[in-house]
């Protein structure tokens, strides 16, 4: 393909990520909700001339090169750093809340069996980038991710209000607040701004606990592509089989979290890197809410947003309760 035929549509994906960012800083709303949101009011209003499309579809490249680089913000020190309690906490609430979301998406709801697994990854592990990851280890439909990330980056939205109220009304310590918004919330970033605006303390313990939670990432791509396999290869996995359905950037994710637990990156370097994955981010959900086009969305309807709202409920509630009793 050539470059020219590329410009066009990156151009577009490159404007939005700008826009999206300008919005948020005015509005307050998450610069990635924003930008999804550009993309399906563009698809959905005016249309995309056909000259468009083929740079708009390179979003799937700017994704997979910002999760690459988001490995850098995780240490494998922190894993250690967090505690054997934390810990278990963290991989029982990311376990139960992926189960409640496939058991709610395909037994009570009747969703697609491929959507409900992004939403419950979404929901489970790290948001977007959890939906990103698996919807490329499951070869989901384009529009599944899309639909998944949206409604991901909703609650988002809403939990960056809610938490706040909820753990000052009910009186958390720095501590508690700051694990319950790790375990529970969906998205790193959310997740850093609710911590970090509660207390210093809690700013701390959010991030180490979602970052050890982000971790599972790599077990979880694996465990669905796998369970995929088996089901779209009449009950056969091979090794090529689960390399095809792999989504291979997840080894510079690890790459570079080994490197950081190196100290191969200088602070001004690691500042470098996150700023860029953002960017990336930005640009490739220009892309990804292009892929939303309402008519279909309409056969799902709200189906979805009930399954993660059921499952955050469940989720937050056992794991505020445990916390409030450990410590």
């Amino acid at each position: 393909m050539r470059l020219t035929r590329l410009l066009p549509g990156v151009a577009v994906l490159c404007g939005g990520a700008i826009l999206s960012r300008a919005i948020a800083r005015v509005t307050g709303v998450p610069s990635l909700l924003v930008a999804i949101g550009i993309g399906a009011v563009l698809v959905n209003g005016p249309g995309v001339p056909d000259r468009y499309e083929p740079g708009l579809g390179t979003h799937n490249l700017w994704l997979a090169g910002g999760i690459v680089l988001m490995g850098a913000s995780l240490t494998l020190g922190t894993i250690r750093e967090a505690g054997v309690a934390v810990l278990l906490v963290v991989v029982a609430v990311a376990g139960l809340t992926i189960g409640v979301v496939e058991l709610l998406s395909r037994r009570v709801f009747g969703l697609d069996d491929k959507l409900g697994s992004l939403l419950a990854a979404g929901a489970g592990i790290c948001g977007v980038s959890a939906v990103v990851a698996v919807g490329g280890a499951v070869r989901g439909r384009e529009d599944q991710i899309a639909y998944a990330a949206a409604t991901v980056l909703l609650f988002d939205a809403v939990t960056l209000v809610v938490y706040p109220i909820a753990g000052e009304l009910l009186g958390l310590s720095d501590v508690v607040f700051g694990i319950w918004t790790g375990v529970s919330m969906f998205s790193t970033g959310p997740v850093v701004a609710v911590g970090v605006s509660y207390s210093e303390v809690a700013g701390q313990w959010a991030t180490l606990t979602k970052l050890a939670r982000n971790a599972l990432i790599g077990v979880v791509v694996v465990a669905y592509a796998a369970a995929y396999a088996r089901t779209e290869a009449d009950g056969r996995l091979s090794a090529r089989t689960l390399w095809e359905e792999f989504p291979t950037f997840i080894f510079g994710f690890l790459a570079l979290a080994v490197f950081a637990s190196l100290s191969l990156f200088s602070p001004t370097q690691l500042a470098a890197i996150d700023t860029t994955y953002s960017w990336l981010f930005s640009v490739a959900f220009v892309g990804l809410g292009s892929e939303i086009h309402l008519g279909k969305l309409r056969n799902t309807g709200l189906r979805p947003i009930g399954v993660v709202l059921l499952s955050l409920v469940i989720g937050s509630s056992l794991s505020l309760a445990v916390l409030t009793a450990v410590f």
